[in-house]
């Protein structure tokens, strides 16, 4: 059989168009917010592919170049080219962002899985600590942190993690309590199996996939926190390439013309977020199984 290019694209493409007749407009949404995800980790992890300048490098053409010719997103005041500093920009707020939501919920799905299973005072004490951390507005609440933790990746990073423990937390024991009543696990807790055997064996598999959900949405709720510490001098120092930092220094040019220096930035930032909700939610619909009996 001669090879056909026609023929390789449909049989690569023919399991996406399955899915998309399966679950229909949701799982279109989950592809698109996947590709926006790929391109910039792509971005983040190659930019030596994407960007022809250094990004501190403060002579690359005329000072506040517009958009055009070797600058496709223009230059700052400093002369750094701008598409150079978001593609490096990139590594810092999704690095922060990702690993600010992993480290919520590992503490907040351990904690939760520990508080609805054993109950009593030690449930009491956790639940009240969660619920008092959660009344709080996340924003207001990075804001205390990170000027509590100072500058730096590092203590971004735990300032914006602290504010999504509760939300797993909350969301981990409430499915706790209910799955340990099951016949299941009292049908290994009849056999012997130990406290530990039924949290990590016959619980934790049945509540990983909503947190899965729910940490894609916290990835991009942290996208938007981290930039706006960034944008109020809170989160990074001014020598971390980053793209709520270029907001920041970019706002004053604004009133005088310059508005590729905090359009791209916002942007991207935008763009970053809009990727991981649209991932979120097309996972909500597809994992919910009243979705699935359509």
């Amino acid at each position: 059989m001669n090879y056909s290019p026609a023929r390789a694209l449909a049989r690569i493409f023919a399991p996406a168009a399955r899915m998309g007749k399966k679950y229909g407009v949701e799982w279109w949404i989950l592809c698109a917010g996947a590709c926006i995800i790929a391109a910039i980790l792509f971005m983040a992890l190659f930019p030596g592919t994407l960007a022809p300048f250094n990004p501190h490098q403060q002579d690359t053409g005329p000072q506040l170049a517009s958009p055009g010719g070797a600058h496709l997103m223009g230059t700052d005041n400093l002369k750094r080219d701008v598409w150079s500093r978001i593609v490096y920009g990139s590594r810092t707020i999704l690095g922060v962002s990702v690993l600010a939501a992993l480290l919520s919920s590992l503490v907040g799905i351990t904690l939760g899985l520990l508080s609805g299973y054993s109950g009593g005072i030690l449930d009491r004490i956790l639940s009240l600590i969660m619920d008092s951390v959660y009344v709080f507005p996340g924003l207001i609440l990075a804001i205390a942190f990170a000027a509590m933790f100072g500058p730096g990746i590092i203590n971004i990073t735990l300032a914006v993690a602290v504010i999504y423990i509760p939300t797993y937390f909350r969301l981990v024991r409430g499915q706790t309590l209910a799955i340990k009543q099951e016949l299941y696990v009292e049908a290994a807790r009849a056999i012997g199996a130990s406290g530990t055997t039924i949290l990590w064996k016959y619980i934790f598999p049945n509540v990983i996939a909503t947190t899965v959900v729910v940490f894609t949405l916290n990835v991009a709720d942290a996208i938007m926190i981290e930039a706006a510490l960034t944008y109020l001098g809170l989160g990074l120092p001014p020598s971390i390439v980053d793209w709520g930092m270029d907001l920041a220094m970019g706002k004053k040019y604004l009133p005088s013309g310059q508005w590729w220096l905090i359009t791209f930035p916002g942007m991207m930032i935008s763009l970053l977020a809009l990727g991981f909700t649209m991932l979120g939610e097309g996972l909500a619909e597809i994992l919910n199984p009243r979705l699935l009996e359509r």
